[in-house]
């Protein structure tokens, strides 16, 4: 990896300075404060603000087709996760507009990339299911094609459909041969979630953010709306995770790209500075917190995959040992009555479980780590012998 500073050159400093002045108007305390009591990293008016102003199509498009240069990407990255930005269902939105981009029709796309773009339409993931765990290829929720070829069925459902509420279509994986291999029986759709038969309920994780489980019962979907050939879900599906997982090349010019997660990495630091601010003054402490800060410089600066792990291992890590620090106040919580360092630690400790599952499990990217950047083989889990 490459350290060396980077030189912004006046427009790009203009630009990051516009960037700063255009989210202080538009995250206020308000925003902060309500995305804090509901947990859902979105807030519509930010949202379509992001649109109308052009930084979700800079985002999107590369930079031939007039988006952000590395450079601007880095800075947008930056500084969204600085301002505390609701902003995770973009990431989610323009990953499967990508993917609808490389594999849908031209109607479809025509149908919903311009919203994308403006803000108005939101994209959401359905793959997991109750109990198919990180193997999203054992899909169960069904999808029957009519007689006439023009409409399919679908039954089943998904757990984790995060910002489903606040989306208009679910990127939906089906199984739409039962009597096929598992990656060869798989048809993906953008289905509108406001079709007749699709029930979404709320469910609340341990960090307080809010997700979902998505009911299908009987939802007739068009076959405009599938993306990719029948049973040709896999390739399809296998793009999308790539981009998720940050395992894919793009042009970086010497900037590698941001680990997803970076954002909570960056709340990690902040509560690392307001413990330090009120920790004791003894050497033990001193350590503590200098380990812990080497520890969140070192993840912050891990990209990709490799930076996916290093952040939510290290948000496991040191949380406990910033709640230890401050004594019985650190495990008070934000806005509790004598909560230490603003209860930061404490929420970090609650937000690193679920960090290290959120788009695959930390054993997952080990395994990709292993065999896809080191060469090693497969995993062997037969009982030792």
């Amino acid at each position: 990896m490459d350290f060396s500073h980077v030189e912004l050159s006046e427009e790009d400093q203009a630009f990051r300075a516009e960037l700063r002045a255009f989210l202080a108007e538009v995250v206020t305390e308000e925003v902060i404060q309500r995305d804090r009591e509901t947990g859902e990293n979105f807030d519509e008016t930010v949202h379509l603000a992001l649109g109308k102003a052009g930084y979700l199509a800079g985002d999107y498009r590369s930079e031939a087709d007039g988006g952000f240069s590395a450079v601007r990407r880095r800075i947008w990255e930056l500084e969204v996760g600085r301002a505390h930005t609701p902003w995770f269902h973009w990431g989610t939105t323009a990953m499967v507009a990508h993917t609808v981009e490389k594999f849908a029709s031209p109607e479809l796309l025509d149908e919903v990339l311009p919203g994308v773009l403006d803000g108005r339409l939101r994209l959401c993931l359905g793959y997991t299911e109750p109990e198919g765990g990180s193997d999203v290829a054992t899909c169960k929720t069904r999808a029957v094609r009519e007689a006439d070829g023009s409409t399919w069925v679908v039954n089943g459902s998904k757990m984790f459909t995060s910002n489903a509420h606040n989306a208009q279509y679910v990127f939906l994986l089906t199984n739409t041969d039962p009597s096929a291999p598992k990656h060869k029986s798989l048809t993906m759709f953008l289905v509108p979630l406001d079709s007749a038969g699709v029930e979404i309920q709320p469910i609340r994780t341990v960090d307080g953010d809010r997700t979902n489980i998505t009911f299908y019962s009987d939802v007739r979907v068009d076959d405009r709306y599938r993306v990719g050939d029948v049973n040709g879900g896999w390739t399809v599906l296998r793009g999308a995770l790539e981009l998720e997982h940050g395992t894919f090349e793009r042009e970086t010019r010497g900037l590698q790209k941001l680990a997803t997660m970076t954002e909570h990495i960056t709340l990690t630091a902040e509560a690392v500075d307001r413990v330090a601010a009120a920790a004791p003054d003894d050497a033990a402490s001193r350590h503590r917190l200098g380990r812990a800060v080497a520890r969140v410089e070192a993840a912050m600066s891990s990209p990709d995959m490799y930076g996916r792990v290093a952040i939510a291992q290290t948000m496991r890590d040191v949380a406990p040992d910033l709640m230890d620090i401050l004594g019985p106040a650190g495990a008070l919580p934000t806005d509790a009555a004598g909560a230490a360092g603003d209860g930061g630690a404490e929420y970090i400790f609650r937000l690193a479980g679920p960090t290290g599952i959120y788009g695959g499990t930390l054993e997952v990217f080990r395994n990709m780590i292993a065999q896809q950047a080191l060469g090693l083989g497969r995993p062997n889990y037969a009982p030792a012998k």
